[in-house]
């Protein structure tokens, strides 16, 4: 979510004002419209304290995608579909060996 959205939606579940958080904070109510705006960029210390102010705090989470190793995905898209349908028969075969072997 965008620091604008996030902002502005926190002081408003707060049930501040642009103004009334300026004075908790210390930081310039224009400042605050701009980052509201989406015309300026807050740091992220100032970020923080905007919301602490609003009782809220942010937390960071692994991004789906993040990490993932594209090296087989890759791999795969060099083969030809001729290749590509022998891998999958081969699959095919092992998962129901497998799907056998857990029947027993």
């Amino acid at each position: 979510m965008p620091a604008q959205d996030l902002l502005r939606d926190a002081r408003i579940r707060a049930r501040l004002t642009q103004r009334q958080l300026a004075r908790r904070t210390g930081i310039a109510q224009p400042t605050i419209a701009r980052i509201e705006a989406g015309v300026a960029d807050p740091r992220l210390r100032t970020l923080e304290r905007l919301l602490a102010a609003c009782g809220y705090s942010l937390q960071s989470a692994v991004r789906p995608g993040t990490g993932v190793d594209r090296s087989q995905l890759r791999a795969l898209l060099g083969l030809s579909p001729r290749e590509r349908l022998e891998l999958l028969r081969d699959d095919v075969a092992g998962l129901r060996r497998l799907e056998e072997a857990a029947r027993r």
